[in-house]
C-alpha cells in the first residue's frame, strides 16, 4: 500500500476558555487551520490549487457539536474558516472520544487508495458552553444513554469507577491499596508531564502524591466508585489539526525526515460496560478488544512493544490508562501496577506514557484528543517536542478510546 506522511499541525492552547472569551467554533477553526497549515508550510492558497486538480480532502472529527454549541452539518462548516475550502471535500466523523481518530483513520485510507495527495484533519469540542452537570449528561451519549447515563449524574467517572472495581474482581491476587497506589501515582505523572506543555490545560495546576493518594477528602472528593477528582481527565475546549500526505506530494515538493504512519488497530467492543465485562471472560485481560487493537498494529507494522519508545493512551481516568499498560505488553495483565511502581513509564523511564500530560493534564477536548495524540506522536519521532521532548523516541503508539473502551483506535508512527 501507498504510504501515508505527515507534514505537521498545530493544537490549540487547552487552557483556554473560548466561551469567556466570546468566541466560538468559527474562530477556534480559523485559528488552529491557521497554524496547523503554517506548520506543515502550505498555503490556503496551495489549498486552492490542490483542490482544482482534485488532489485535496478535509475529515473532521467531533462528538457532540449539536448539543455543545448547537451546529450540525460540521464537514460543510470549513468553508467558514477560509474560501480556499469552497469545494474542497469535506464530512464529518464521530466515534466519542475516538472521533478525531476515525478523520485519521478515514484520511489515511484515503491515501492509500491514491485518492487524495493531501488529508487535513481537525479534531474539535467546545466543551465550555455549559456546566458541568449538563456537560456530563452530554457525554453519557458516549454510553448507552437510556441504559447507562440517562438520568445519572456524571455517568462516566462512575463507569469507569465500575473499571476499576472491576479490575480489582479480576485478578484477586491485586491488593487494593497498591491498585489505588497506582492509580494515584499515575495522576502524578501526567499532571507532573503537563508542566513541560505549553499548550496544556493543567501546566499551572498543583497536584502531589499525598493529594492525589487522598481520595474522599475535601480537597479530592470521590466522583466515581473509588475514583476521585484527580483520577479523571478535565472538561476542555480545543482543536487540533494533523496534515498528511502521500508518497508522491513528498517527492514533488523535496521534502524530507517526514514521519509515517506505521502500523493501525480499530476494534469495537459492546456498547454495554457490563457486556463488556462478561466478553473478558475467556481473556487474561479486562478490555481484551483494547489489546487486540494494539497487537492489529504491531501486527500492520511489523512492531512490537519492544519498538516503542513513547507512548500517548488515553487516560480520560487513571483507571483506563491503568488497564492500556498490559494491553501495550508493557507488563502482564494483572501485573501493570510493576511498570508504575518502577518508574518504566515516568518521563524518564524506558517506555513514557503521556509526556504530553495526556488528557488528564493536557487535557480532554472530546472530539479533539485523537488528533491531539496523533500530533504528539509527530511531535515526538521529529525531535519537535519541546521541553515534553523524550529522549531517542524513534517509533511511537497511541491509544484513543470511545466510550466505555467501545471504540479502539491505536496508531504508530515513526520514521522511516
Amino acid at each position: 500500500m501507498s504510504k501515508v506522511y505527515i507534514l505537521g499541525g498545530a493544537q490549540t492552547d487547552f487552557e483556554r476558555n473560548w466561551t469567556k472569551e466570546g468566541k466560538g467554533m468559527a474562530a477556534l477553526l480559523k485559528e488552529v487551520m491557521a497554524d496547523g497549515l503554517e506548520d506543515a508550510k502550505l498555503s490556503f492558497d496551495d489549498i486552492k490549487q490542490l483542490n482544482k486538480d482534485n488532489r485535496v480532502s478535509c475529515f473532521v472529527g467531533n462528538f457532540i457539536a449539536e448539543k455543545y454549541t448547537e451546529q450540525g452539518h460540521l464537514g460543510a462548516f470549513l468553508t467558514e474558516v477560509d474560501a480556499a475550502f469552497y469545494g474542497v471535500p469535506s464530512a464529518r466523523y464521530e466515534a466519542a472520544c475516538a472521533s478525531s481518530s476515525v478523520a485519521i483513520d478515514a484520511a489515511a485510507t484515503k491515501i492509500r487508495a491514491d485518492e487524495y495527495d493531501v488529508a487535513i484533519v481537525v479534531g474539535w469540542e467546545l466543551m465550555k458552553t455549559v456546566d458541568s452537570a449538563v456537560g456530563g449528561d452530554f457525554l453519557g451519549r458516549a454510553a448507552y444513554y437510556d441504559r447507562e447515563s440517562k438520568g445519572i449524574a456524571l455517568p462516566f467517572p462512575k463507569l469507569f469507577g465500575k473499571l476499576a472495581d472491576e479490575t480489582l474482581k479480576k485478578y484477586s491476587e491485586l491488593d487494593e491499596r497498591r491498585y489505588l497506589d497506582a492509580l494515584a501515582q499515575i495522576s502524578v505523572i501526567n499532571f507532573g508531564n503537563a508542566k513541560r506543555n505549553p499548550l496544556a490545560q493543567t501546566r499551572r495546576w498543583f497536584m502531589s502524591y499525598e493529594q492525589a493518594s487522598a481520595r474522599g477528602t475535601d480537597t479530592n472528593p470521590l466522583v466515581g466508585g473509588k475514583l476521585a477528582v484527580s483520577d479523571c481527565s478535565q472538561v476542555t475546549d480545543g482543536a487540533a489539526v494533523a496534515v498528511l500526505c502521500s508518497e508522491k506530494f513528498i517527492a514533488e515538493r523535496g521534502i524530507k525526515n517526514k514521519p509515517i504512519v506505521k502500523g493501525y488497530g480499530h476494534r469495537v467492543a459492546p456498547m454495554l460496560f457490563e457486556k463488556k465485562m462478561g466478553n473478558n471472560e475467556g481473556s487474561a485481560y479486562i478490555l481484551p478488544w483494547t489489546r487486540q487493537a494494539v497487537l492489529d498494529a504491531y501486527g500492520r507494522s511489523g512492531m512490537t512493544v519492544e519498538d516503542i519508545d513513547v507512548f500517548e493512551t488515553h487516560d480520560c481516568f487513571t483507571s483506563s490508562e491503568y488497564a492500556a499498560i498490559s494491553a501495550f505488553g508493557l507488563t502482564e495483565p494483572g501485573k501493570e501496577y510493576e511498570a508504575v511502581e518502577s518508574g518504566l513509564i515516568a518521563f524518564d523511564g524506558k517506555k513514557p506514557v503521556n509526556p504530553s500530560g495526556g488528557l488528564i493534564g493536557c487535557g480532554h477536548p472530546v472530539g479533539a484528543s485523537g488528533a491531539r495524540m496523533f500530533l504528539d506522536l509527530y511531535k515526538q519521532v521529529t525531535g519537535t517536542a519541546g521541553e515534553y521532548q523524550t529522549a531517542g523516541a524513534k517509533n511511537a503508539l497511541m491509544l484513543n478510546i470511545g466510550g466505555s473502551a467501545t471504540t479502539n483506535y491505536v496508531y504508530i508512527v515513526g520514521m522511516e
